[in-house]
């Protein structure tokens, strides 16, 4: 079978490094590809028409030419560039969160997922429009661990079967759910999570997004459910993301009250 040389598909841009002189390296997740890493001719030229095209988060279509090494892009063209995800460090630390929990968790060659394409998509459209972030990300994070087969136990205890009550109780990172308390006492490297907190993890894994978007949890058990997620994927990942990191910091400084 002769193997296609080029091929056009809908991307969105992950990441992007400089190599060479005056050439650039992307990270993009395709439609029908899934992850692929592409190098961009001349993208650091200033008459460059490509490098505009190529920043993080825009969802674009490509024309990809097959290399022997990496494809090269020939052809770009902007579908949705999310203007608004640039304008503040908050809203470019939200996005950047989204692309790099994607990007550690797929690797390349390992085939297209169009429902995990359009999951990117619609998260960072929800969040160029000025949606609410939290919500947002949490129902996206729930979306992702069930499509790349991680999804949580929370309805019955995670060691035992038994159906979780309405109390606070813990979670595992190692059994990827919910503990009772009677397991509780006797398992190690538990986290706890509150009744609340176990409510509105259960409301995003259950409903669609238009159904999740009336959450209203308080301040508390945002942060509350925001940690123990983030734990849960360091956990999976066997390291660290960096964007946490990042947003924490800006939330941080904006919550000051020398800042501006």
């Amino acid at each position: 079978m002769t193997r296609l040389r080029s091929v056009l598909d809908q991307a969105v841009v992950l990441r992007h490094a400089d190599w060479g002189e005056a050439d650039r390296i992307i990270t993009v997740y395709t439609r029908e590809q899934g992850r692929v890493r592409a190098i961009v001719k001349g993208a650091r030229k200033i008459p460059s028409r490509k490098a505009g095209h190529l920043e993080p988060f825009t969802h674009v279509k490509l024309q990809l030419a097959r290399g022997r090494n990496l494809s090269i892009v020939t052809q770009v063209e902007t579908i949705e560039s999310f203007l608004p995800l640039r304008e503040s460090l908050l809203m470019t630390g939200y996005a950047s969160y989204v692309v790099e929990l994607l990007d550690r968790f797929v690797y390349e060659n390992e085939g297209a997922n169009p429902t995990l394409f359009q999951l990117l998509v619609d998260t960072l459209k929800r969040l160029a429009k000025n949606e609410h972030a939290w919500l947002v990300v949490r129902y996206y994070e729930m979306r992702l661990l069930d499509f790349l087969g991680f999804r949580p136990q929370l309805f019955e205890c995670a060691n035992c079967g038994q159906e979780i009550q309405a109390e606070d109780q813990f979670f595992s990172f190692l059994l990827g759910g919910v503990i009772c308390l009677r397991c509780g006492k006797g398992l190690p490297n538990l986290t706890g999570i509150s009744v609340d907190g176990l409510r509105y993890l259960r409301h995003f894994q259950r409903y669609s997004y238009a159904e999740s978007k009336r959450a209203q949890p308080t301040s508390e058990v945002q942060n509350e459910v925001e940690t123990l997620m983030q734990g849960y994927f360091t956990y999976l990942l066997e390291r660290e993301l960096n964007s946490p990191g990042f947003l924490r910091t800006v939330r941080q400084s904006a919550a000051s009250p020398n800042s501006k």
